[in-house]
């Protein structure tokens, strides 16, 4: 059985929500689309939003979220009023859609961010919005599979620039085992903690950035 961060029943509200986050933000604030994202992912609000907080799937709109982001990274909060629109905006769509891909995919927005930017999702548009939700999942794995070819033990290794023996010597971690964890014949995702602490503390990046989506 697939499990995830958050109850079905709160989907809609969220993809709601994020939808009329992007939508306020770009076309009543003048906002960038992937501003605002990275925003929203340094906020530390996407956390909450991934993990199924009620105060931010379902208990609030996009545009109060939006001033949240603003209001937990000390920035000017855009002077505008809310404002939701019936018609809803290709941003809106775009919001709408990520927000069901996260949550059906269990990803993390900043690993999704990585891959594929919201205006590559904001180009998806026109070909997606009128289609069963689920070509767009489709459309985005084939997405984040191209771009995650390389394991992010190797990604983060390479631009250390050590090689596998040099990364073996300083974190403690056998080579054998980085070998197995970067040809995916191990599931660095179930690995001990410990071995993924001393293997990201030479790489200088968290433990979080090493694992798998």
């Amino acid at each position: 059985m697939e499990m995830h961060a958050y109850y079905e029943d709160y989907v809609p509200s969220a993809q709601r929500i994020l939808g009329d986050m992007f939508d306020f933000a770009v076309n009543s604030c003048d906002l960038e689309l992937d501003e605002v994202f990275r925003l929203f992912i340094v906020s530390g609000l996407a956390k909450q939003f991934e993990n199924g907080n009620p105060a931010f799937v379902a208990g609030i709109t996009g545009c109060e979220l939006l001033k949240k982001v603003y209001e937990e990274l000390n920035l000017e909060i855009p002077n505008v009023e809310d404002e939701m629109y019936t018609d809803k905006s290709p941003e809106y769509w775009a919001g709408w859609a990520l927000a069901y891909y996260q949550w059906v995919t269990g990803k993390m927005f900043y690993r999704i961010g990585q891959a594929v930017s919201m205006e590559e999702i904001l180009c998806m548009y026109s070909v997606y919005h009128e289609m069963d939700i689920t070509k767009f999942v489709e459309a985005m794995n084939e997405k984040i599979k191209a771009y995650y070819q390389e394991t992010n033990l190797k990604r983060y290794r390479k631009i250390a620039e050590l090689s596998q023996k040099q990364l073996a010597d300083l974190s403690g971690v056998p080579v054998r085992q980085i070998q197995l964890f970067e040809q995916r014949q191990r599931d660095i995702n179930k690995t001990q903690a410990v071995t993924l602490w001393r293997m990201g503390r030479a790489l200088g990046c968290t433990m979080e950035e090493l694992l798998e989506v």
